[in-house]
């Protein structure tokens, strides 16, 4: 082994240098491109499945659904996502696999596997939509505002002349408030002592004597009476005072103890009382058989069951005509959104360039009437001279049936990419299918990236294409094209890549190529 970890170590040691030569070499080459796009390593995802959610019905609670997987991102590389890692389901169709749905880069649900199946030879998952959860507002921080610059008002211990300062001991011996000690307003209202006379026999303190207000209530102590053993002064008797009297007990004569249950004397008073346990009611009782010693036997339980059931979820069968299809995207962490859709500086262009797109898909399809011919000139005749006739009016253009029209941005600050798709009114043997890639110039001249022209009867050689969405595949902000590629008995996803005016095919799902795409 050590010898062969030398002769390994040579060998890359050799080929440093002419690495290290081939990288100067490029230097040049790649400063031409300054969109050319980087990505370190430190930044790539650990893993991240790209799939399309196919459904019929209502957004977000469809009547019935699949999802198709395309490609797994693993180290950098673009796998076929419907068999890569199958055991015996490939991993993008694992059990509780979380997909998040977007439409133009737009997070509109999430969809979580269940279940697995084969259709036509592929496998498909079978799960639930669910919607976004809603991300909670952060809290606001709340400012600390000083007393003196607040308005709310603050209770202040009034100041007395003989009090000890702030943070000092009071007059009692006790700690001072370390509250701020106001100055003193006229008209604040202050609470005062009440003035001591001979208190000091029931309370053992001496109250400080402040000015007497005739008119302020007083709370006295009710006389004790003789025999109760509590002991206590004499205050002055107010014969129309109300008091509270304990209630009297059947057995407090001389004693001076409470009773716990007092006799009731009013009929109408209400009395709490415990409610009455219920007897156990008589059910039936099952002991378990002492005689079956069988580990396998199979047992009744009551509940939800623990076994390996499938759950019954709605499934897509074929392709049927109002099927709609999404972007799902599966990553270990969450990415900010970074939507597709290119904002015109003057949304007549929008119209304008549609306009270009339409006639050069009616060129494609050969929808477009040939030219006119003028009409021959009359032979001169002497007399007077004939009027012209009129011009004929131009003819109504071929409608474009299943007409698509997309207009992408699909890196920060680039230019618009438009996709146009559609068919001709034909029977299904003779219908013409077209699809365009367009990129405007500097002149807004419509630049044609991609071409693609099929019919009906050769479908299995040159497939239709269909455009699903704009996806991050590779995870570095940057947008591919994901198109379908229909075809007469079978079907596949392709991934396109638009950079430096040009249109290149990143990537295709299993199955082989169906052909080349025909071109300008």
């Amino acid at each position: 082994m050590s010898s062969r970890k030398t002769g390994v170590h040579g060998l890359f040691a050799g080929q440093t240098v002419l690495a290290a030569m081939g990288l100067l070499a490029a230097l040049p080459l790649s400063a031409q491109y300054p969109g050319q796009v980087t990505k370190s390593a430190k930044d790539s995802p650990e893993l991240r499945a790209i799939a399309v959610l196919e459904w019929t019905g209502e957004a977000g609670k469809p009547k019935t659904s699949r999802l198709v997987p395309v490609a797994v991102l693993d180290g950098g590389q673009l796998q076929d996502g419907g068999i890569y890692l199958a055991r015996p389901q490939p991993l993008a169709l694992a059990g509780e696999v979380e997909y998040e749905l977007q439409q133009n880069g737009r997070g509109v649900g999430l969809f979580d596997i269940r279940n697995t199946g084969l259709e036509q030879g592929a496998w498909v998952g079978y799960g639930a939509w669910k919607p976004m959860p809603r991300t909670r507002p952060a809290p606001v921080a709340k400012l600390k505002v000083e007393d003196e610059e607040s308005d709310q008002p603050v209770l202040h211990r009034k100041h007395h002349p003989g009090d000890a300062p702030s943070g000092g001991a009071d007059k009692d011996g006790g700690a001072g408030a370390s509250g701020p000690t106001s100055a003193s307003d006229p008209d604040r209202p202050t609470l005062h002592k009440k003035p001591g006379s001979d208190s000091t026999e029931d309370t053992g303190s001496t109250s400080s004597s402040t000015s007497s207000d005739p008119d302020r209530p007083t709370l006295h102590k009710k006389p004790a009476s003789d025999g109760t053993g509590e002991a206590g002064s004499d205050p002055v008797s107010d014969p129309d005072r109300p008091t509270l009297h304990k209630k009297p007990s059947s057995d407090s004569a001389g004693s001076g103890s409470e009773s716990s249950a007092p006799t009731s004397d009013d009929p109408d008073r209400p009395v709490l009382k415990k409610p009455r346990k219920k007897p156990v009611e008589d059910v039936g009782r099952v002991d378990s058989l002492p005689s079956v010693a069988d580990p396998d036997r199979p047992l009744l339980k009551r509940g939800k069951a623990g076994g390996n059931g499938l759950d019954v979820v709605p499934s897509l069968m074929g392709l049927p005509p109002d099927m709609e299809q999404a972007v799902a995207v599966s990553e270990v962490k969450n990415r900010a959104e970074h939507q597709w859709s290119y904002a015109w500086a003057n949304p007549d262009d929008e119209d304008k360039m549609k306009s270009v797109l339409e006639e050069l898909a009616r060129d494609a399809l050969g929808l477009t009437p040939p030219p006119a011919t003028a009409p021959p000139a009359p032979k001169r005749t002497t007399g007077k001279k004939k009027a012209k006739p009129a011009a004929a009016p131009p003819a109504e253009p071929e409608p474009l049936m299943d007409e698509q029209f997309r207009v992408f941005e699909l890196a920060y600050g680039s230019g618009a990419t438009l996709v146009l798709s559609a068919h001709s009114d034909a029977p299904l043997v003779q219908r013409k299918y077209v699809t365009l890639v367009v990129q405007p110039d500097l002149y807004g001249n419509a630049l044609v990236l991609l071409k693609s022209v099929t019919d009906g009867a050769h479908l299995d050689e040159t497939p239709r294409m269909r455009l699903v969405d704009a996806v991050d595949a590779l995870a570095d902000n940057r947008g591919e094209l994901l198109f379908e590629l229909r075809g007469a008995t079978q079907r596949q996803f392709a991934l396109y890549r638009v950079l430096r005016g040009q249109a290149e095919k990143l990537f295709v799902g299993g199955g082989g190529e169906f052909g080349r795409e025909a071109r300008e």
